[in-house]
């Protein structure tokens, strides 16, 4: 009997463990990109930094605009404490502090956007964002402990 042509030669026994473990590898990169997209108070991460003083009572007040700003593309842009695209957190905290209107005029920032006031760095507005967690976001940026110095020209993107 002639052998047949159209049956494919046998793999090697390695192949099926290799394939294996290349999905393995890529379920558990996917786990650990999702474990690190869930928000810290679902993780617990913030579980051992509780405490019962005030700083910790703020924080827990805030804590629904850090959800929605870690939730959010904010970080893909800000810092907490570095820039990247666009300022720091805390540069943002510092510089609208004083300002009795900052937390309307950061819900506006967030929802609208804006251009100028960081360089030419564009700020991409956010419709997808409701006024309420425009608001939350805002209020846990401004109770963030300003930086020490003020943000300088080179440090925030702006040239000449």
């Amino acid at each position: 009997m002639p052998p047949d042509d159209e049956t494919p030669p046998k793999r090697p026994w390695w192949v099926a463990w290799a394939l294996i473990a290349v999905m393995a590898l890529a379920v558990l990169g996917m786990l650990n990109l999702g474990w690190r997209m869930l928000p810290a108070a679902v993780r617990g991460a913030d579980a051992g930094a509780a405490g019962t003083n005030a700083a910790a009572s703020a924080t827990s007040a805030a804590l629904p605009g850090r959800t929605a700003v870690e939730g959010g593309d904010c970080l893909r842009c800000h810092g907490m404490d570095r820039n990247y695209v666009g300022p720091s957190f805390r540069q943002i905290a510092a510089r609208y502090s004083g300002r009795t209107d900052a937390a309307d005029y950061l819900v506006r920032k967030i929802r609208e956007g804006g251009v100028g006031e960081w360089g030419r760095t564009v700020m991409p507005r956010q419709p997808h964002v409701s006024e309420a967690q425009a608001r939350d976001m805002a209020q846990w940026l401004l109770s963030l402990a300003p930086v020490d110095a003020a943000p300088s020209a080179a440090s925030t993107g702006a040239t000449r």
